[in-house]
């Protein structure tokens, strides 16, 4: 039932629409009776009682009939349609605004295939099922009904007698339904495995034809499409078992008119019209009994895609604002980490961090690989939540702060480069969609990117593909620091910004950010001396804890970490063998 309320909050507000589609129904199957019933009429008055006058007159009332009918039929679908398709809209919006709300650790946890199959495949499964499966549902009852009481108005008893098949239906229809139901949610499933894999796929194509993987991956899709295969044969089995007995008990209903209607008229309990009557409505009454087990599969690839909708819609982020949350009117950038620690599926990233940044200084953050850098500066924006200790925005803990108003002054230019399928003036912009020109342009000159964008063949027009293809990993990165320039942001954080370009354009880039850095509090994340080597502080990250601090002279006289890198970094060592 839970499926069947959260879909009816959405239909609801078609409630006009559902009623008129209603009506037009009722009389779509009203005049479903027309055919059959002047069929026999024509029998009994034109050809037994030889009135030749009335055939013109019986005529003209079966084909008005049609005509009605036909209208009816017209108007239901195209109202129908309408209102499935803005059900459909309706959904799907809020699906997608849900998904934005969600968190980091959501998506760290689902796979995007699985995302991708609930709002387009589960969805198109659900609005079939209300503009196919349930609009029939109510069309065939309503049929059922008239049929039922021009029947039992002719002969109540011969009408009891075709009915005696109908428990053996439902009885089979619900065995099968049964038996089918675990093996339609395991399809379901395995139909998402399988969009993840070809997702996948195309995200990494070109790791994958870079290790010459082709093979591995045929192999890997060859194996869910299997289980696929596998999965919809089992089903299909069942479906094939009781297909046939249920069509056969439909069958039998034409055998008890054929048998018991010629009786009844050969004894002259029936007229030949009335017999005519019979085995038109027998028609009509066997549609929906020879759907039972068309609807029984409908009805389950309904609750199975439903289910996964509303789990969906019912997940909720972790990271949610305090009811009293703060929304300061101006941030001056000092940030503080008090004894912070992180874990993350069980693994503790960070350990007790201690950090206190001043508004305006310009922090360096390094370490192996692995570390915890880019983890410590997502707790800054609030990614995710650190599991002990605190961590400040000017005095306030970031918990207390509004989301998007301590997202609006913090700036990143994040290691994994992220570009959109639009135009480069677009990707820039997209954080302050309503910049100028001319703004834009200043941000990519501070980033190192305008003169190559100029170089391209639409300038700042350009499309680029998606995830940047058709520019270089350096020009990624660069058209994404230009993107983070121009917010203009109280807090600047930069992940590794220049890994993909040379040490020329890395040191024009630093000295185009000069004037940027001065009065923003600003983290650089680097494997580079060169990046980080001019900032106030340099806090160096091993295994999770902060190893080393201090500015590039006091850790040089360490003879630490630091040390180490610089020396390898400048060719004085080849190894990092000094470092614990």
């Amino acid at each position: 039932m839970r499926i069947f309320k959260f879909f009816w909050k959405y239909l609801k507000k078609y409630r006009l629409f559902l009623v008129i589609i209603l009506l037009f129904m009722l009389i779509n199957a009203l005049f479903g009776l027309v055919t059959p019933y002047l069929s026999g009429v024509i029998v009994d008055e034109v050809i037994v009682n030889k009135k030749k006058d009335l055939l013109l007159k019986l005529i003209i009332l079966l084909l008005s009939g049609v005509l009605v009918k036909s209208v009816a039929r017209y108007f239901s679908l195209m109202l129908i349609e309408k209102t499935t398709q803005n059900f459909l809209f309706d959904v799907r919006n809020d699906m997608y605004s849900r998904m934005q709300k969600m968190d980091f650790s959501y998506f760290d946890r689902t796979k995007t295939g699985n995302i991708m199959t609930r709002i387009t495949g589960d969805l198109q499964v659900v609005r079939n099922f209300i503009a196919g499966s349930a609009t029939t549902v109510f069309e065939s009852l309503f049929s059922f009904v008239f049929v039922m009481i021009l029947m039992i108005r002719m002969n109540f008893l011969f009408t009891i007698l075709l009915l005696a098949v109908t428990p053996f239906i439902g009885y089979f229809t619900f065995s099968m339904t049964k038996k089918t139901r675990n093996l339609r949610f395991e399809w379901h499933e395995q139909i998402t495995r399988l969009n993840s894999v070809v997702q996948e796929n195309i995200s990494g194509n070109r790791v994958v034809k870079a290790f010459c993987n082709e093979d591995f991956e045929i192999e890997k899709f060859s194996k869910e499409n299997e289980g696929y295969k596998d999965h919809h044969g089992e089903w299909v089995k069942v479906w094939k078992k009781y297909l046939p007995l249920i069509n056969f008990l439909g069958g039998m209903m034409t055998v008890v008119i054929i048998l018991v209607g010629g009786i009844l008229v050969i004894k002259g309990k029936l007229s030949y019209g009335e017999l005519v009557i019979y085995t038109g409505l027998t028609g009509t009454l066997s549609v929906p009994i020879n759907m039972a087990n068309w609807l029984s599969d409908q009805v389950q690839r309904f609750f199975t895609s439903g289910e996964k909708i509303i789990e969906l819609m019912n997940a909720e982020p972790r990271i949610v604002d305090d009811e009293n949350c703060i929304v300061p009117e101006k941030y001056s950038g000092e940030v503080e980490f008090r004894d912070v620690s992180f874990s993350y599926n069980g693994e503790r990233v960070l350990k007790e961090i201690n950090m206190h940044v001043k508004p305006g200084q310009t922090i360096g953050i390094m370490g192996p690989t692995g570390s915890g850098k880019s983890t410590l500066v997502s707790l800054i924006c609030r990614f995710y939540d650190c599991n002990e200790g605190k961590i400040l925005i000017d005095g306030l803990n970031v918990k207390q702060l509004q989301k998007k108003s301590l997202r609006s002054n913090v700036a990143i230019a994040m290691q994994d480069t992220f570009l959109f399928s639009d135009t480069i003036e677009g990707n820039i912009a997209y954080g302050v969609p309503n910049a100028d020109i001319e703004d834009i342009q200043h941000a990519a000159a501070a980033a190192g990117a305008h003169n190559f964008i100029l170089e391209l063949s639409d300038g700042y027009d350009t499309i680029v593909g998606e995830r940047g293809v058709g520019l270089s990993g350096g020009q990624r990165q660069r058209v994404s620091l230009a993107r983070a320039l121009l917010k203009n942001a109280t807090i600047m954080i930069f992940d590794d910004i220049t890994s993909s370009v040379d040490i020329e354009t890395e040191q024009m880039i630093q000295e185009s950010l000069k004037s940027v850095y001065s009065g923003k509090t600003t983290f650089i994340i680097s494997h580079r001396i060169s990046s980080v080597r001019k900032a106030d502080v340099i806090f160096v990250l091993d295994k999770g804890r902060i190893i080393e601090k201090g500015t590039h002279e006091e850790l040089m006289k360490n003879k630490g970490y630091y040390h180490s890198v610089f020396m390898i970094q400048s060719g004085k060592n080849k190894t990092l063998s000094e470092v614990g």
